[in-house]
C-alpha cells in the first residue's frame, strides 16, 4: 500500500496513477462533506471535482505539518463555500422572518433513534443559507465572526441564522421521532 507521501510527490509531478490513488483513498470522504454544502449529489460531485482540481493544482503547497486529511478537508470546505457564492444568485430565496420558527422543547434527542441518513436528510432541508451556517459553525467550528467573514454577512445574521437552523433541526427531528414512534 502507498502512502500518502508517495501519493504527494506523485501528484506534485502531475502523475496520472498518483492522482488516481490519490482521489480513490479521499473522494468518498471528501464526498460527504461536499454533501453536506451541497442541494443534491450531482452538485456536490461538482464541487468534488473542483475541490480535487484545487487540489492537484495546489498540492506542492502542502507542507506536510498538520494532517493531510485536514488539509483536503479545509480546501473541500472552501470550495463548497465558493461554489455557494457563486450560485447564490440563482437559488431560490427565502426570507429568514418568513423561516422563524420558535425552538421547541430542551429534550435531547437518541444518537441511536436516527439514521445518518434521516439526519442528513433533514439538515438538507434547510435553506441553503442556514445550512451553510450550521455545517461551518456545528460541524467544521468555525466561529461567528469567521462565518461572517466568509460569507460576507454580518456577525449577529451568522447567529441568528445558526439558531434558527437549530429550532427548524429540532422542530423536524421531533416530527420525524413522532412518525418513526407511531410505527413501533
Amino acid at each position: 500500500m502507498v502512502d500518502d507521501i508517495q501519493i504527494i510527490e506523485g501528484c506534485a509531478k502531475h502523475n496520472r496513477n498518483a492522482q488516481k490513488m490519490l482521489y480513490d483513498k479521499y473522494s468518498r470522504f471528501l464526498l460527504g462533506i461536499c454533501m453536506r454544502y451541497a442541494d443534491d449529489k450531482a452538485e456536490a460531485e461538482d464541487i468534488l471535482q473542483d475541490s480535487f482540481l484545487k487540489i492537484f493544482f495546489n498540492i506542492k503547497e502542502f507542507t506536510g505539518s498538520g494532517s493531510f486529511a485536514g488539509w483536503l478537508r479545509k480546501i473541500t470546505v472552501n470550495t463548497a463555500i465558493t461554489h455557494y457564492h457563486k450560485n447564490l444568485k440563482y437559488r431560490y430565496h427565502i426570507e429568514i422572518e418568513e423561516y422563524i420558527s420558535v425552538e421547541t422543547g430542551t429534550g435531547s434527542f437518541e444518537e441511536s433513534f436516527y439514521s445518518s441518513e434521516e439526519l442528513f436528510r433533514v439538515l438538507n432541508e434547510l435553506p441553503a443559507g442556514y445550512r451553510m451556517v450550521f455545517n461551518l459553525y456545528a460541524i467544521e467550528g468555525y466561529k461567528h465572526r469567521e462565518i461572517a467573514e466568509i460569507l460576507g454577512i454580518d456577525t449577529n445574521t451568522s447567529k441568528s441564522q445558526y439558531s434558527r437552523a437549530r429550532a427548524v433541526l429540532r422542530e423536524k427531528l421531533e416530527a420525524l421521532g413522532k412518525l418513526k414512534n407511531s410505527y413501533h
